[in-house]
């Protein structure tokens, strides 16, 4: 009972931030890594943008229901958050690839960990995922029960 109840508030709590999301921006096309920097091409030297730490959903239309991803190293796991942060379901655990220096956008496709994700009931079941950082925001497309959204996180 309780398993049914934690889905079926999840798909209410996904389905709220699909309607209240703000419309997709365009966002670079790649199959698998891609960079776009212009401090790259005037020659200058600059530092890689560190995509590591906790990132959050900032399009959710409720403060208790959300998406959180942790980069850590070639690691991107995302998790559903809620019950004021008490309860936590996997949603994606995956490779990360690090943007090269100086990027001001962009788009990797991370491969899903399915040991990591299998047994988890609001895992994505896709075998990899598209990921876009651009304006300081990462950018993917989470689905369940029929409804697509794109989730917009901003690093905390």
């Amino acid at each position: 009972m309780k398993r049914s109840l934690a889905v079926a508030s999840l798909a209410l709590c996904f389905a709220l931030s699909a309607c209240g999301g703000q419309a997709p921006a365009s966002t670079p096309s790649a199959t698998s890594a891609t960079t776009t920097s212009s401090t790259a091409q005037q020659g200058q030297q600059a530092e890689p943008v560190d995509l590591s730490g906790k990132w959050k959903q900032k399009n959710s239309m409720d403060e208790d229901a959300y998406q959180l991803a942790t980069i850590k190293g070639d690691v991107i796991s995302i998790d559903w958050v809620t019950n004021n942060g008490d309860t936590k379901s996997i949603y994606w655990v995956g490779t990360f690839k690090a943007p090269k220096a100086g990027a001001e956008s962009f788009t990797w496709t991370s491969q899903r960990d399915q040991k990591a994700t299998d047994s988890a009931i609001m895992a994505s079941g896709d075998d990899s995922k598209k990921f876009t950082f651009i304006n300081g925001e990462i950018s993917y497309e989470a689905g369940i029960m029929g409804t697509t959204t794109t989730m917009r996180l901003s690093k905390q």
